[in-house]
């Protein structure tokens, strides 16, 4: 599980202006994550890869969930919900190695921007299964 998400840290880093006040820019906005070079950079670019990914994800959901009848929809719902459990507890045991060193937001963010990749690709097979096509559950 992620002690301190990288987009928590971010957000707190986001909301100290130089003066005390608070403030909604991201002191990260401009960094160009492929001469990332600081820990903090990495960290940063890596949750951004997770969040837009994660976004992909949420969309690609949707729009399978709006394909099904009511009973297909309880059971994606129920796969998801129990995918995104099977995400954060594998996350947790292959990062487990770095728990609480400075790479392990980075680590995390990995993990889960690869889960989620692979979820996509798993929800587009079903987006995409051709009728009779019995490897799938293809949208009525």
């Amino acid at each position: 599980m992620r002690k301190f998400p990288i987009s928590l840290a971010v957000a707190a880093l986001a909301s100290i202006h130089p003066a005390g006040a608070a403030t909604t820019d991201d002191p990260f906005k401009n960094t160009d994550c492929k001469k990332a070079q600081t820990q903090i950079e990495l960290d940063y670019c890596a949750d951004r890869d997770y969040q837009t990914e994660d976004k992909k994800l949420n969309a690609l959901y949707r729009t399978i969930m709006s394909k099904y009848d009511a009973t297909s929809q309880v059971l994606l719902k129920a796969a998801e919900k129990n995918w995104i459990a099977y995400r954060g507890s594998e996350c947790e045991f292959e990062t487990a190695s770095s728990e609480g060193g400075s790479i392990q937001p980075m680590e995390d963010s990995i993990c889960l921007t690869n889960k989620t990749r692979a979820r996509i690709r798993e929800l587009q097979a079903q987006r995409d299964c051709a009728e009779g096509d019995l490897t799938c559950n293809a949208a009525n």
